[in-house]
């Protein structure tokens, strides 16, 4: 690992967090760590949107600090070197660097998301109602409900994984060419391409770029656990991840 490279440095203390004492653990066993990299994940208090942010980070246009509001109508966007974890509501999420996230809704919950481009880790509360909030791609829409969910999206295509829940994909290439996908853990990430590989737009992917470790962090700051670590707790990271 690069030690110099922070978006590594913070996922190696959540892997040795997490991995060592839960998600909102405390005691002297942590105490190197939190001295070194920060601070234990906790839920975010009333109003805070942002838990955690480095190098240039835009909201709605202007520099981000540890203070600025995230609206469900934020427009965020991280540079090089850069990322933020922030919540909107009873939902949370991890934006790589090079990203640029649209949120659109209303009241306390976005309606739906458009990654331009980049990559963001998510997790979703439930809505009411019957309600399904759509991220868009740039090749693909996909249908959620309550569900954690890793995208990546780039100019002729884009990766899907549905961590745990339900999503429905549809290719925007085809509006005919979707899948139904439910996931207890990782179960099926899928590439969604501009043009056809082999007569298909959905193809099957590997699970990347995205780690359990993620996941505990951004449900903790809404109160949440993931499904995962529940049934069976945590101990590393599953093999192949």
């Amino acid at each position: 690992m690069d030690r110099d490279d922070p978006i590594e440095a913070r996922r190696h203390f959540l892997r040795m967090l997490l991995a060592t004492s839960g998600v909102a653990a405390t005691g002297s066993l942590l105490a190197p760590l939190v001295h070194a990299f920060g601070k234990v994940p906790k839920q975010l208090l009333p109003g805070q949107s942002i838990y955690d942010l480095r190098g240039r980070v835009l909201v709605d246009g202007r520099v981000a600090n540890p203070g600025t509001k995230v609206k469900p109508t934020s427009l965020v966007e991280t540079t090089s070197n850069s990322y933020v974890i922030f919540a909107v509501g009873q939902d949370a999420h991890i934006l790589r660097e090079n990203s640029r996230l649209q949120l659109e809704g209303k009241e306390a919950f976005a309606d739906a998301m458009r990654l331009f481009t980049g990559k963001v880790l998510s997790v979703f509360g439930q809505r009411t109602g019957g309600k399904r909030l759509a991220i868009h791609t740039t090749t693909a829409t996909i249908g959620i409900r309550g569900t954690g969910v890793y995208t990546e999206s780039e100019k002729d295509s884009s990766y899907v994984c549905t961590c745990y829940g339900h999503t429905e994909i549809a290719a925007s290439a085809d509006p005919q060419a979707t899948e139904s996908i439910v996931s207890q853990h990782h179960d099926a990430p899928r590439f969604i391409v501009k043009n056809p590989e082999g007569g298909k737009l959905i193809l099957p992917a590997p699970m990347k770029n995205h780690t359990d470790e993620e996941l505990m962090l951004v449900e903790t700051l809404v109160g949440r656990n993931p499904p995962f670590s529940g049934a069976a707790g945590y101990g590393t990271p599953r093999r192949g991840y």
